[in-house]
Order: structure tokens, then sequence, then C-alpha cells
């Protein structure tokens, strides 16, 4: 049994989209190149043959790990976050007590995690280190520069 991972319903349908497009279109540019290196002659010689094989070996793997995470996705009801503390979708806007700066996040998934728009994962040390926080609470993060200091100002969704 795989690791149960949580995500927005619009995470959810992307993942089923790539998952379908390896199963459809994938699946068939994969065949087409190893039925053009077959007729290519002899396949004991022929590496375009051998390449093709392995790639159809690759692609079926990333297919089964893709259908493994579907089957262990669970869709977050946003509706039933608790916003008194720091959980997986949660938007936490904090404050760098050395500078002064200001950044809101949401916590998301691994999957779904995506700096530049401001969805970090819960696995992450920053992640981790909100994970269970209130308003008003301070977080000491470990990061590879060092220790980093956050006030926790809003919990939203």
């Amino acid at each position: 049994m795989g690791k149960i991972s949580y995500y927005t319903e619009e995470g959810l349908h992307r993942l089923k989209t790539e998952l379908n497009e390896l199963k459809t279109k994938g699946r068939a540019a994969i065949a087409h190149q190893i039925a053009e290196a077959r007729d290519k002659g002899d396949l004991s010689e022929n590496a375009e043959y051998d390449a093709a094989k392995d790639a159809q070996g690759l692609h079926e793997l990333k297919i089964s790990k893709l259908e493994e995470v579907v089957a262990n996705a669970r869709i977050l009801d946003e509706s039933t976050i608790d916003t008194s503390q720091v959980s997986v979708l949660s938007k936490v806007k904090i404050r760098n007590k050395k500078n002064g700066a200001e950044m809101t996040y949401t916590l998301v998934s691994e999957e779904e995690a995506d700096l530049k728009t401001g969805r970090i994962s819960v696995s992450s040390p920053i992640g981790k280190g909100l994970l269970g926080k209130r308003v008003g609470d301070m977080a000491e993060i470990k990061v590879p520069a060092g220790m980093l200091e956050f006030d926790v100002i809003d919990i939203s969704r």
C-alpha cells in the first residue's frame, strides 16, 4: 500500500490528466518508435530498437508509479480546514524576525509545491516548522543557511 497524499481537487485533476496522456499519446509514441526501429532490420545489433524498448520500460514504470499516487490520493475538503493552527492547505502569513520581511505561503503536498506561486511543501523545512503553529507563535526553522525565526501573523484558507 502506497503513501496516502492529500491534494486539492485541481491538483488531483492535473495528475489524472498526466496519467491519461502517458497511457494514450505516450504509449502510442513509444510503440511507433519500436516499430520504426524494428523495420530497420536485424534486432540483435539494433541500438535504436534497444533504446526504444528501454524507453518503453521506463515509461511503463512512470505510469505504474503515477497510478499508485492517484490510487492513494485523497482530496482535501478546503471547507473543513481548521484555521486556528497551521495545517495542509493553510495560507500562512509570516514575518521574518531578523529583517521584518513578510511572506505568505500556502502549505501543500510535495507534488503540488511551486515556490513561484507561493505553494510550499508541508515536508519542506519551512513547511514542517510552521505545521501546528498558531497566530502569535514564533517558529524557529533550521535551514541550510542556519536558523530562521518567523512570527505567525495570520492563518487563512
